[in-house]
């Protein structure tokens, strides 16, 4: 087989690489082992405030331009929706809360998607005592189903193979490269956490942050919105809610786990007071750096590899733009951000 790329990984990176590669009708093939299960357990919130310190979230509204259309693109071409609009609530829990909220109306970057009238509604199932701002041009793009739709996609083609990718099978030859019965000319690496076994990638400053989910079934509990306090609580619909995240740095397995389990139903009692029901819980590894931006760019001396990986918690923002950016510099020797590309490591 001779293809133009292999991609290494099908989380939101690959998956959004994957369209550029067909935009520019690119030959290709993506070896998948379920690596990047942050995207399959993800909340899939976009979210353009950081609302532990009501500042703008890096590049939001650049990144919403592009994400934004290039989700609803896809929704077009499979006929289904990925896309959920929500507002989103923080919540109060004090006056030096609101003062905060107030005061970001001074940052230019950040009041466009702020309400200024406080949200003062007693909402059915959560507790009392809050007030709440409204944060605007927010959402959820369900991940599982967009990533699993996009699987069953290129398996209808021919162009994935569900199998470990072997780093120690690749051989350099002049321009190419040969990957057990595939000649290629480059490959993309977007493994998520599975690029710690990546020889050529592997020392780059990626940490592994392990994050947990319940998901619950509460009758009682009517809202429309994504509740934020000290974690979210997302409707799913027919009465389920996604509850969530944990961040745990030091458990490296993607196994949910009692504790994390017991860390959201403890956080969980102090916004909402009605019963409900555990129905399954969720864990993945993040793929996260310790500057907040991801990791972008071409190998210093295999220059037909690339890496695109270290989303964060923002996945579903960045990745259409990172994509995009690193496609047109391998391509087209566009520019690539300074503060995404890997360069600053080197």
């Amino acid at each position: 087989m001779k293809v133009d790329y292999i991609i290494v990984g099908l989380g939101l990176a690959g998956l959004a690489f994957v369209e550029e590669l067909l935009e520019a009708k690119k030959t290709f093939v993506v070896f998948e082992n379920n690596s990047q299960t942050s995207s399959l357990v993800a909340g899939g919130v976009y979210n353009p405030v950081i609302l532990k310190r009501f500042s703008p979230v890096w590049n939001a509204r650049e990144q919403l331009a592009v994400a934004l259309p290039f989700y609803e693109k896809l929704e077009t071409k499979f006929k289904t929706q990925f896309d959920k609009k929500f507002v989103i609530k923080k919540v109060f829990k004090s006056v030096g809360d609101q003062n905060n909220w107030f005061s970001a109306f001074d940052k230019p970057k950040v009041a466009p998607f702020l309400e200024a009238t406080l949200d003062t509604q007693k909402y059915k199932g959560v507790l009392e005592n809050y007030q709440y701002g409204n944060v605007k041009e927010a959402g959820r793009i369900d991940t599982l189903h967009l990533i699993e739709t996009y699987r069953s996609y290129l398996k209808e083609n021919g162009w994935i193979l569900f199998e470990q990718f072997k780093h120690s099978e690749i051989t350099f030859n002049q321009n190419a490269i040969q990957y057990k019965d595939i000649k290629a000319s480059k490959i993309l690496f977007a493994e998520g956490f599975g690029v710690k076994e990546n020889p050529y990638f592997k020392d780059l400053p990626l940490e592994e942050v392990k994050g947990e989910s319940i998901i619950i079934h509460a009758p009682a509990l009517k809202i429309d919105f994504i509740l934020k306090s000290t974690l979210f609580v997302m409707p799913l619909g027919g009465e389920m809610y996604k509850v969530g995240a944990t961040f745990n740095h030091k458990d490296k397995t993607s196994n949910p786990s009692e504790e994390g389990k017991q860390e959201l139903v403890e956080n969980l009692k102090k916004v909402i007071d009605v019963p409900y029901t555990i129905v399954d819980q969720t864990a993945g590894i993040r793929p996260a750096v310790k500057d907040r931006r991801p990791l972008v760019g071409i190998h210093q001396e295999y220059r037909n590899l690339a890496i695109l990986n270290g989303l964060g918690t923002r996945g579903v923002m960045i990745a259409p733009t990172v994509a995009k950016e690193l496609f047109n510099h391998i391509e087209r020797e566009g520019e690539l951000d300074a503060e995404t590309d890997i360069k600053r490591f080197l």
